[in-house]
């Protein structure tokens, strides 16, 4: 088995003394063949904020099929509904609900259509001013994003958010899929409702499904990844779950944890 070492501050200096048969896959990113799992050397690891992944030999980038990933605070920085409800002085009520429910403590369904009942009556161009200001990619999304397409593996991006952001973020990177929640809009202002059925964790874990078996996919080459409860069952569905700076419920239950490392570590996983 592979061990797989990154993030900003893993250099071979930090490395050496501890692991032999140390190779450099990418700046700040080693591989260690021929390992067992280690609860020492993963607590080493956390306690020198060196992502670690336990990956099985032979396993390849290229034969992937399909990666999937989380919206808000994984593919972006930002939460958006928590960003919006800046515009009408609710961001700090939102962000708390949000947060609980990223860590699982609350129903989503129910905690999306409270935030999104404290919106109502707010301009739609709020929305825009959220996306052009206040909109960033997280570190490494766009190298992820051109591997992908390099190697030929379609990406789903799988939101609990809203359609507004998704749509042109799939047109902006050329995204194969999109599934997310559609925000009620009338007379120019929100109304403080969604339309249609909500994007919750069955949503997406259906959509992901839905998308591998179109791709005649195995499920070893297929990829998901996010940071909050409600991506958990997605996560499950695939062949390799990637806990995205993550809540601590999630990073319990994924097949690694990328705590300090960009998106485009996830290339670095594999050979």
């Amino acid at each position: 088995m592979n061990l797989v070492l990154q993030g900003p501050s893993t250099t071979r200096s930090l490395l050496q003394d501890r692991f032999k048969d140390l190779y450099e896959v990418a700046p700040h990113a080693f591989k260690v063949p021929g390992q067992q799992r280690d609860r020492r050397i993963e607590a080493w690891c956390e306690d020198n904020h060196v992502d670690f992944a336990w990956m099985e030999e032979g396993r390849k980038f290229s034969d992937l099929k399909l990666v999937a990933m989380d919206m808000d605070s994984t593919l972006i920085t930002i939460e958006c509904i928590d960003e919006i409800g800046d515009f009408c002085g609710k961001k700090a009520e939102i962000a708390a609900i949000t947060e609980q429910a990223m860590r699982g403590e609350l129903d989503y369904p129910q905690s999306l259509r409270k935030r999104v009942s404290l919106l109502e009556g707010l301009p739609e161009d709020s929305l825009l001013r959220v996306y052009e200001d206040r909109l960033r990619f997280t570190p490494g999304a766009e190298q992820l994003v051109a591997a992908c397409k390099r190697n030929g593996v379609k990406l789903l991006l799988v939101s609990g958010g809203f359609t507004y952001f998704t749509d042109r973020l799939k047109a902006r990177l050329g995204l194969d899929y999109t599934i997310s929640n559609t925000l009620e809009v009338r007379g120019g202002k929100l109304t403080g409702q969604l339309v249609g059925d909500i994007v919750d964790a069955d949503a997406k874990a259906r959509k992901f499904l839905s998308v591998m078996q179109a791709l005649g996919a195995t499920r070893m080459q297929t990829v998901a990844m996010g940071d909050g409860a409600n991506d958990l069952r997605m996560m499950k569905q695939a062949g390799l779950s990637v806990a995205f700076r993550a809540k601590p419920v999630v990073r319990a239950q994924a097949d690694c944890a990328l705590n300090w490392s960009g998106l485009d570590a996830v290339v670095n996983l594999f050979e």
